[in-house]
């Protein structure tokens, strides 16, 4: 009887730890508003989350790559040099199912290969030709990166809507070599739109496959669409006794705001801040160096995609997600203030 005690105490127990609401970002921000209602003795409505959609298909953000007239190309590859073994890969089976980075490489390939051929061409007429075909991949290398970025499959995964929040509590910092990636590769396309198509890709491969393990960037936007949705509907709450019955009279503290003060700091300051600076923080590590890289690519940016860019990944638009976490963040540290300062008890921003 008595081991059977202990097996109930500590399957309470269990049921008690693997229940808290403040382990992860859904039921932390359902509770914050709870007791925001329950302490201002009002009561909680839940407003939809703000509508969000991954990546556009795949078909839709990759661009049509223009290709050189394969006469021209039999042409050219006749005359020696490695512009003739590059030619021949792009013409074998493998060539003509390139994956999109490999398709950059090839364009990088080509143009570094004629351009050490031109030289040692004697008849004009073939010199012009394959001048020609080098003005002509430079002018298209800015699709060949477009697809070998945002093109790629690998990035739907990290944009995925489907796994949920950025964790609540994590050791380290989850986006760290996301971030790094992302940073390296903006240097990389920034060379490259400069007409500098020196840098290595070596490393892109890795970046993507990072890239196909990790749905950092999906969680992001899905914690932004909850901390909007649940600041609103908390300041939905802090308004309404801003606007109705004070909570102190003649700005002297009572067992009431004493109750919400606690919770502010209790729940607000100790549980909802820092996550909210968690996601910022992630927001500026990684999903900032990613807007850039769609953004030094706009010229090329399909509609679709631009479409998805504004809303989800425009870190400055006011339009956007993040222009709308920002707004409710600071609205709700307002609201906050201005309750509190009723009662004397004005927090500092």
């Amino acid at each position: 009887m008595r081991f059977c005690r202990l097996l109930a105490l500590l399957a309470v127990g269990w049921l008690l730890t693997g229940c808290n609401p403040f382990d992860s970002a859904d039921p932390m921000m359902e509770e914050y508003v709870e007791r925001v209602a329950r302490v201002l003795e009002l009561d909680a409505v839940y407003s939809e989350l703000p509508a969000a959609s991954n990546l556009p298909r795949r078909r839709d953000r990759q661009l049509v790559m223009p290709e050189l007239d394969m006469d021209m190309l039999d042409f050219l590859s006749l005359y020696g040099c490695e512009l003739q073994y590059v030619i021949g890969e792009k013409n074998s089976v493998m060539g003509k199912v390139m994956q999109p980075l490999n398709r950059l490489r090839y364009e990088l390939r080509f143009i570094d290969a004629a351009e050490d051929c031109l030289p040692d061409i004697e008849r004009e007429g073939v010199k012009a030709s394959l001048q020609e075909a080098v003005a002509s991949k430079k002018e298209s290398l800015p699709i060949a990166l477009w697809n070998a970025t945002w093109g790629v499959e690998e990035i739907e995964t990290l944009f995925t809507l489907a796994k949920g929040d950025y964790p609540v509590a994590h050791e380290g910092n989850p986006v760290s070599d996301l971030s790094i990636d992302a940073n390296r590769l903006n240097d990389t396309a920034a060379q490259l739109l400069a007409g500098d198509l020196s840098p290595s890709l070596d490393y892109v491969g890795g970046v993507q496959q990072r890239w196909q393990a990790e749905h950092r960037a999906g969680q992001l936007i899905n914690s932004a669409r909850l901390l909007v949705a649940r600041l609103e509907d908390a300041s939905t709450l802090l308004k309404q006794r801003i606007d109705g019955r004070p909570l102190c009279i003649d700005g002297k503290p009572n067992n009431q705001s004493d109750i919400v003060q606690s919770m502010f700091f209790s729940v607000y300051i100790e549980k909802i801040q820092p996550y909210m600076s968690q996601v910022q923080k992630a927001e500026t590590q990684l999903l900032e160096p990613l807007s850039q890289l769609a953004s030094m690519q706009f010229p090329v940016m399909p509609p679709e995609f631009r479409e998805w860019y504004d809303y989800h990944l425009n870190i400055e638009g006011k339009e956007s997600l993040w222009g709308r976490l920002d707004s409710a963040m600071a609205e709700h540290t307002r609201l906050w203030q201005t309750l509190l300062e009723q009662c004397g008890l004005r927090p500092q921003a």
